[in-house]
């Protein structure tokens, strides 16, 4: 993917964010992450039925990078099993932390692959997967 690309894409998941809204309803499970040394705060609203993710919404006050990367990790999670998004976060990790990683499983997210660059921003580029681990926790732990 072209640096032309990548920065394409980051502004106009920043700009128009998918799925950015609040959804306060018991079908879905909520939970927060924010970053310490930052703005980045978000709450993930997740909605599981059956070990599928049906339904995802954001919402919060990030940087350009966690926006756009919880918008186009939405993308990439919703109808997709428990299980296929935990293989896509452990792709995202790897890639993240430049090991060997499945790119063409990634699509949009590729848009990431350079963040080791500035260290700071993996954070960053993290927050909208660390979220999403959380609420497959309370997902799990309420069954």
């Amino acid at each position: 993917m072209d640096n032309n690309l990548k920065r394409e894409l980051i502004i106009d998941n920043f700009e128009n964010p998918f799925h950015k809204e609040v959804k306060e309803s018991q079908e879905f499970i909520k939970a927060n992450t924010h970053n310490e040394s930052c703005i980045d705060n978000i709450d993930l609203y997740v909605k599981i039925n059956d070990d599928i993710i049906v339904d995802a919404y954001f919402d919060g006050e990030a940087c350009a990078i966690t926006t756009s990367a919880t918008s186009i990790m939405l993308k990439n999670i919703i109808g997709k099993s428990i299980n296929e998004a935990r293989e896509l976060m452990t792709e995202y990790y790897h890639m993240i932390e430049e090991e060997n990683y499945k790119e063409e499983m990634l699509g949009e997210l590729n848009a990431y692959n350079d963040i080791a660059k500035q260290a700071s921003r993996k954070k960053c580029a993290t927050l909208p997967f660390q979220t999403l681990e959380k609420t497959i926790k309370i997902y799990e732990e309420s069954r």
